[in-house]
């Protein structure tokens, strides 16, 4: 199952697993944009992928999510967190309450009640693997994305944390990008891309594929040793540990 599955980081994923041989549920807040890529996935790969609209912010929606998925396949194997949101706002005195509960629900509200009624499921099933994924902003927070940055804070700390919770049977780890060249880097600010060249060790920012061997690692059983880690992907931007 990955959350905000439709597009860029999450649909990177969505084909890397069903090429090799998982069945997926692709989640997003836009249904028919799940069921492009489920159709694509089902076409080219033949495995079943059910597609559902789903606001992570609400846990009835989540709860719904969860439902659907045991209803259609009988179990969830690994569980991604890829969901999230970062609007733009004037400053940080004009964030808005609206704003605020919309930007901390999709990015640590939706991962926690997902983790919770998923990752219950799966330790009464015997095994599991929950990824979450957070960002670089989470440990080098920028002065234009206060709420996120704390948001994705909460959800590096709550990697950790549900690794204790869920031990022995079931895994949670965290993939921390930096600045990903997917649909989000159009509304990236004047200069951005020349600020890359001084700011990023690599000089520039990653493709959605780049985040898929982290992906595959965290899903399967090669990082069997391997929980509560938080794993930076971000072409060396960040110096401070996570």
């Amino acid at each position: 199952m990955v959350t905000g599955g439709s597009r860029g980081l999450g649909a990177a994923m969505v084909r890397a697993y069903a090429a090799r041989g998982a069945d997926v549920v692709i989640a997003s807040r836009k249904g028919d944009a799940c069921e492009a890529l489920a159709k694509e996935i089902r076409a080219e790969t033949g495995r079943r992928a059910l597609a559902i609209a789903c606001h992570v912010g609400r846990w009835s929606d989540c709860d719904a999510l969860a439902d659907a998925a045991y209803a259609e396949f009988g179990r969830v194997d690994v569980l991604v967190n890829n969901a999230g949101m970062s609007p733009l706002y004037p400053s940080v005195d004009q964030v808005s309450e609206e704003l605020f509960d919309k930007v901390v629900g999709v990015n640590l509200k939706g991962p926690f009640r997902l983790s919770a009624r998923i990752g219950a499921r799966m330790k009464q099933d015997g095994r599991g693997s929950i990824i979450n994924v957070s960002s670089i902003a989470a440990v080098t927070p920028s002065q234009i994305e206060v709420p996120y940055a704390a948001a994705k804070a909460g959800l590096n700390n709550l990697t950790v944390s549900l690794a204790r919770v869920f031990a022995p049977e079931v895994r949670v780890n965290c993939i921390m990008p930096g600045p990903f060249l997917t649909e989000i880097s159009k509304s990236w600010p004047p200069g951005m891309f020349e600020r890359m060249k001084d700011g990023i060790p690599l000089q520039r920012g990653g493709q959605a594929e780049e985040v898929v061997g982290a992906a595959l690692y965290f899903a399967s059983d090669a990082s069997s040793y391997t929980t509560g880690a938080i794993l930076k992907i971000d072409g060396g931007t960040a110096h401070a540990p996570a």
